[in-house]
């Protein structure tokens, strides 16, 4: 690769007014002189040593994405329609700022810890951090950072957390399914940790303030791994026979169990209602159109890289960023069937 010296010799230019060319800061350059650099940048085609220039200024002009999968629930982490539109909008984001992405996925919050330590990034977005990871990755890592759908930076001062109103949009909507007469409504997640904790909050909340007594049976816990999940449907599927409705904790499984349901000759909404959370492609798509909470899930990626984007540059942005949900209804929730789901099978 030829190199600005090298350049600056044979246009017999100084090495200042090639590199001033070549990195736009050719104002006092005459338009000839920068005419005759470009001429031979093109002809040479010179593609300029990124590496090096951002060592002078003391940056990489990358940015991390650390992704923490569940070994129990992932294969493919980013088969997931959530976390490929999250990702999108914030590689979009840094590509529009002019940094790079550098992606990492781990099931392991150690590996994590040791990588992150080890990059040369400017800033980093965390994603799928439970319990003290964010704290335990926070002691390697002291550059800017953000995270996404976090609920456990509560003392770390350099984090900014983008996070939903999942517990509100939740609440809403099982309340919306109480309003259309249901009252035996069971809740379906892989956990009660982190943003689906905040979720079944939001739907134990609906059932309280409408009198309806929650029970530990109502809450129908997922196994979603390849080893496990068509004996799991099974389950899930016969428990549901004790519900007129059903409130998942995302629209893939609103969207698995309707598939399972069907297979088993219980059609939705006629044999039970069922809503999800998130509004993506699988909700929209799916016929009976799902009845979902709606988050702007590339928004979210866009909101984080920008934020982190500003804490790089020395803006403060606060710990937490919480972002709006609102109902979308449409085919899954209706009235409540007059009898049992026993009749189904």
């Amino acid at each position: 690769m030829i190199t600005i010296k090298e350049i600056a010799e044979k246009l017999q230019m100084s090495t200042t007014t090639v590199s001033n060319v070549i990195h736009g800061k050719a104002g006092e350059v005459s338009e000839e002189t920068k005419r005759k650099v470009q001429e031979f940048l093109d002809e040479v085609d010179y593609v300029p040593n990124i590496n090096a220039r951002n060592l002078a200024q003391n940056e990489s002009k990358i940015i991390g994405v650390a992704l923490k999968a569940r070994a129990d629930k992932y294969e493919n982490l980013l088969m997931d329609p959530f976390v490929s539109e999250l990702i999108g909008g914030i590689e979009e984001t840094i590509r529009n700022a002019g940094y790079f992405m550098m992606l990492y996925i781990s099931r392991d919050t150690e590996k994590i810890m040791r990588r992150v330590s080890t990059w040369n990034v400017d800033g980093l977005i965390l994603f799928g951090m439970i319990g003290d990871d964010g704290q335990r990755v926070s002691t390697k890592y002291k550059k800017p950072i953000v995270c996404v759908d976090t609920y456990s930076i509560e003392g770390i001062k350099h984090y900014t957390n983008v996070g939903l109103e999942d517990e509100k949009g939740t609440y809403e909507m099982v309340k919306y399914m109480i309003s259309c007469g249901h009252e035996r409504i069971a809740f379906m997640s892989d956990n009660r940790t982190g943003v689906d904790l905040a979720r079944f909050t939001g739907y134990i909340k609906a059932l309280e303030e409408a009198g309806i007594k929650y029970r530990e049976d109502d809450f129908l816990m997922i196994r979603p791994s390849s080893e496990e999940i068509e004996e799991s449907l099974e389950e899930m599927c016969r428990r549901a026979m004790d519900y007129t409705a059903l409130m998942c904790v995302s629209d893939l499984y609103a969207v698995t169990m309707m598939s399972a349901l069907t297979d088993r000759g219980i059609r939705v909404p006629e044999g039970i209602s069922i809503a999800g959370f998130d509004d993506n492609i699988l909700g929209s798509l799916y016929r009976p159109a799902l009845t979902t909470v709606h988050q702007d899930v590339k928004q979210k990626g866009i909101i984080a890289a920008e934020t982190l984007l500003k804490q790089i540059k020395g803006e403060e942005t606060g710990n937490q960023i919480m972002l709006p949900t609102r109902l979308v209804i449409r085919d899954t929730v209706t009235k409540p069937r007059k009898s049992g789901l026993s009749s189904f099978f």
